[in-house]
């Protein structure tokens, strides 16, 4: 599975100069693309209803956040969108590629694999960062 530069590119760009809140990621024509870009002042409710209802992606979000010592901070997340409702060679092709596309994108701090919606709450995702 080949893994577009631009995919590569974009990441840096999110990481880097905090050009984006998230990537949204698609396997298309045996390559991991860029399919969807936010912009830094996305939300994530705004993310998370840009993943498809029964396909598989990949996606990466940069989540901000207070400390309570009133620190700001920053994490990336690698979520591995997976619906029940999603084809099964969809699945295969997405579990078995996904270990090698995340270390393509250095810097990835938290990984969640999600299912469903309530798998990826804005709540886990507080939660997961501290």
């Amino acid at each position: 599975m080949a893994v577009d530069d631009e995919c590569k590119l974009k990441f840096l760009e999110l990481k880097a100069k905090r050009n984006y809140r998230f990537i949204i990621f698609k396997i298309e024509s045996q390559q991991v693309v860029v399919e969807k870009l936010g912009s830094p002042e996305e939300t994530y409710e705004e993310f998370a209803a840009s993943l498809p209802a029964d396909e598989c992606r990949y996606a990466v979000f940069d989540y901000d956040f207070t400390t309570n010592d009133n620190c700001q901070k920053s994490k990336i997340f690698f979520i591995a969108w997976s619906p029940d409702t999603s084809r099964i060679r969809s699945k295969m092709v997405y579990a078995s590629t996904k270990d090698r596309f995340k270390r393509e994108l250095d810097g990835i701090q938290v990984e969640l694999q999600a299912t469903d919606p309530s798998e990826m709450s804005f709540d886990i995702i507080k939660s997961r960062a501290l």
